[in-house]
């Protein structure tokens, strides 16, 4: 039996989704390529996009999962003819047009526009802390996921929010407390693009600035014995080097999302390197990382970027990731240690970045 065949039977599986918006899909693909191979998870961690594609995990049926995050991505593409290549001057005006598009006129069932928003900068109109409405997406939640089911907590689900006003983590878990939608708005609520969400008389932001990829979670409180975890985040610390001013702001802004995760992971690894000294025999946990890595076409605003390629794109490259990433998991090497760290080489993920659309539309 291999090591991924034995996920989410013999062993628990925990999976860790980072935030980044119109990204998203690409964690969609890396779920459909799990249960392909008949591997559900037994607890999810998730933040913004993240917790959304948590909830919809959590909160259906195994055999509606996939279905219901394919109608949620469906709904948020922007409806236009065509499919186009990558690495092309036409396929950067096209996704820039999708972005453009997206930022004027919002994405039913996802955001629109508040008054007075960004009017609020001028002198003679009244405050506002955000540009555009999100509750749309609370309508969205409501009609794709079954929060009855969602609380039973079959799947663990824990969502991650900040504190606007004194910038501590803030958790919540249903099998600790009822989930509501009004709880993965707040973890959406990336600040001030969405407004924040008040709950218990805290303000709650999305956690993108300070921990985009909650892995830290469950590594707080471990299942007992072994257990894998995958992390699956959506902006690269990994990338070519920038040949425009486009480049470089897509660049900085992978920068501040990417990076604390790369502290966390210094700090596991300085943990269970201690661990290993105290206890050497003492369970293993197992990190798969997976991140995506941007194509040449991608732009400074992808994350608003719901081209019907661009979304199609990610969503193969969550799919081709995630198996590379399962046989990579199968071909570890048998010796044991407390942790166990494998992630794709950077090589790898360049191939499947710029692997294009052809797979997504084949």
């Amino acid at each position: 039996m291999t090591a991924s065949s034995k996920l989410g039977r013999d062993q628990p599986l925990v999976l860790v989704l980072g935030g980044g918006n119109a990204l998203g899909s690409y964690l969609a693909g890396a779920y459909e390529q799990l249960q392909q191979r008949q591997i559900e998870p037994q607890w999810i961690v998730g933040g913004s996009i993240g917790a959304v594609t948590g909830a919809i995990i959590a909160g259906n049926a195994p055999e509606d999962r996939l279905p219901r995050l394919k109608a949620f991505w469906d709904e948020a593409m922007i409806s236009t003819p065509g499919l186009l290549g990558r690495g092309t001057k036409i396929r950067h005006t096209y996704n820039e047009l999708h972005t453009i598009t997206a930022l004027l006129f919002g994405r039913p069932g996802l955001f629109g526009h508040r008054f007075p928003g960004m009017l609020s900068m001028l002198p003679w109109m009244p405050h506002d802390v955000a540009l555009y409405d999100h509750r749309p997406l609370q309508q969205t939640l409501e009609r794709l996921v079954d929060f009855d089911r969602l609380n039973q907590a079959e799947i663990r689900l824990t969502i991650g929010c900040v504190d606007l006003e004194t910038g501590d983590d803030v958790l919540f878990d249903n099998t600790r407390e009822r989930l509501t939608p009004a709880h993965i708005l707040a973890s959406a609520a990336i600040t001030p693009i969405f407004p924040p969400v008040e709950l218990n008389g805290r303000l709650l932001c999305d956690p993108g600035y300070t921990n985009n990829l909650p892995l830290d979670v469950p590594f707080a409180e471990p299942p007992q014995g072994d257990f894998t975890c995958m992390a699956v985040e959506l902006f690269s610390l990994r990338a070519a080097r920038p040949a425009s001013l486009n480049s470089a702001a897509e660049r900085a802004n992978d920068l501040i999302f990417a990076s604390p995760t790369r502290r966390t992971l210094k700090g596991l690894e300085r943990e269970y390197a201690l661990r290993e000294k105290l206890e050497p025999n003492g369970p293993q946990a197992t990190l798969l990382h997976m991140a995506y890595f941007a194509g040449s076409d991608e732009r400074a605003g992808k994350t608003f970027d719901y081209s019907p390629s661009s979304i199609r794109d990610r969503w193969a490259a969550g799919q081709r990731d995630m198996e590379k990433s399962l046989a990579l998991l199968d071909g570890a090497p048998a010796e044991r240690r407390r942790l166990c760290y494998l992630a794709l080489s950077p090589e790898q993920e360049a191939a499947s970045a710029q692997a294009g659309a052809a797979a997504a539309s084949a």
